[in-house]
């Protein structure tokens, strides 16, 4: 498939934006090896396709302004690292029961603050890189990039 890389892409960007959510707003180091498997490098210590693929969407969060970082590390990670505001706020907002069909059910006995937290994209993001599959993590993705009204 020819675009297997916009799948690694997607996947990439949500392990990020998802991970810096749990540390937010602490400042972070945001290593490639900590979103991909180990992937390696050529014999001249060069990294490989995935691990560069990895690492050049780490920067292109940034460029777009959806992570903050104050220098790299070689090409192996991100210093001091951080959501945006605008990153912030679409992870903390409630995504609409049509798009996360497996968001909580009202019905429950469970507190509010409970429900509240599983309704958010944040929550929707997880359970998307839990499912694993590559369209499930494309549509909440793509559900991330395109939040309307929300910077």
């Amino acid at each position: 498939m020819d675009d297997i890389h916009i799948d690694e892409f997607y996947q990439d960007c949500l392990k990020t934006l998802v991970k810096l959510y749990t540390s937010f707003p602490r400042l972070t180091t945001l290593y490639v090896d900590d979103l991909i498997a180990n992937a390696g490098t050529d014999e001249y210590g060069i990294p490989n396709r995935r691990h560069k693929a990895c690492f050049d969407a780490l920067l292109w969060l940034a460029t777009e302004g959806y992570i903050r970082y104050q220098d790299t590390i070689r090409h192996d990670a991100l210093d001091q690292v951080v959501l945006t505001e605008k990153s912030f706020l679409r992870l903390s907002l409630p995504v609409s029961p049509v798009d996360n069909p497996d968001g909580p059910d009202k019905k429950q006995d469970l507190p509010s603050s409970i429900v509240r937290k599983q309704a958010t994209m944040a929550w929707y993001c997880r359970q998307a890189l839990d499912d694993k599959g590559s369209e499930t993590i494309a549509l909440a993705a793509l559900e991330f990039f395109t939040r309307a009204g929300s910077g």
